[in-house]
């Protein structure tokens, strides 16, 4: 390995739906995190590694940061400020804004303290005029602890490139901590879930899918044949929720079914067999056992 080869950890943070999943899976040009226009889809942080012959940069993207309602949102807001501490970089997403608001100045106050270099990145400039863009630029700048402030479009890819070169301008030499082919450190069987949770957010509406998790029960390649069994159980905190999930006759859950076994099966390269069932797990949030049971406690 050369001596220049530099290597680091950079967190990804932000209110919620800023677009910090959506830039995640721009950065490594392929989908690997869940996204949805509904809030707080992230919910663990979750590491993605992109490595060239320059650097490895391995990317923590985490929970929006807000106002916990429940112990779930308790976890999800630890998760993400835990990540500022121990990281070489963080990359700050913010909407194109005229006015900062009280949970971007809070965001802002735990980055200043943590001493960390940060990138503030302006996510969705391909949405506003560019005289906006600049009153956003210039409401920031007063804040003389960030390294650098970049307009990106995390949904077009628009000034990604420059952003990486940013980062590979602040990492030290470093080793390389993850496998060259490595890109996440993830299990297939969570990715299964997350991708079945992502069909969720995006087909049900209201509060039911922030009631909603996945657990990936059984997953079993059939001898001699390209074809694998899943099995999930979607929890959900009460009756009438379930009712949803299922649909008349069964419809609303043979479509999340649907939609989400083509994503699976595109991800791993094979032919999928999806059995999905609805449990009710009621408060499932509150609750340290069932949060721990479900993945969200160590």
């Amino acid at each position: 390995m050369k001596e220049s080869f530099k290597s680091g950890f950079i967190s990804i943070v932000g209110r919620p739906n800023v677009g910090k999943s959506t830039l995640l899976n721009n950065i490594m040009g392929e989908k690997l995190v869940i996204t949805s226009a509904k809030p707080q889809t992230t919910r663990n942080a979750i590491r993605c590694i992109y490595t060239d012959e320059k650097s490895q940069m391995v990317f923590i993207d985490t929970p929006g940061m807000h106002r916990p309602k429940n112990k779930l949102g308790d976890y999800m807001q630890k998760a993400a400020e835990n990540t500022i501490k121990d990281v070489d970089v963080v990359l700050y997403l913010v909407e194109p804004e005229t006015k900062i608001g009280p949970g971007d100045q809070y965001i802002l106050e735990k980055l200043r303290l943590s001493k960390t270099p940060v990138i503030l990145i302006i996510n969705k400039i391909d949405l506003i005029p560019k005289e906006e863009i600049l009153i956003t630029i210039a409401a920031y700048q007063k804040y003389d602890f960030l390294h650098s402030i970049i307009p990106v479009s995390a949904a077009k890819g628009d000034g990604v490139k420059e952003l990486l070169e940013i980062i590979n301008g602040i990492l030290e030499p470093g080793p390389m901590f993850f496998p060259a082919d490595m890109i996440i450190d993830q299990s297939e069987r969570w990715i299964v879930q997350e991708l079945i949770r992502e069909k969720l957010l995006n087909l049900l509406n209201e509060e039911v899918p922030h009631g909603i998790a996945v657990e990936v029960t059984s997953m079993k390649p059939r001898k001699n044949k390209d074809l694998i069994d899943i099995e999930a159980t979607v929890f959900c905190e009460r009756k009438t929720h379930k009712g949803i999930l299922i649909g008349k006759n069964g419809t609303m859950l043979t479509k999340i079914g649907s939609q989400a076994r083509k994503d699976i099966e595109f991800f791993l390269k094979t032919q999928v067999n999806l059995q999905i069932w609805v449990k009710v797990r009621a408060d499932w949030r509150e609750k340290n056992f069932d949060l721990k049971d479900l993945g969200y406690f160590e």
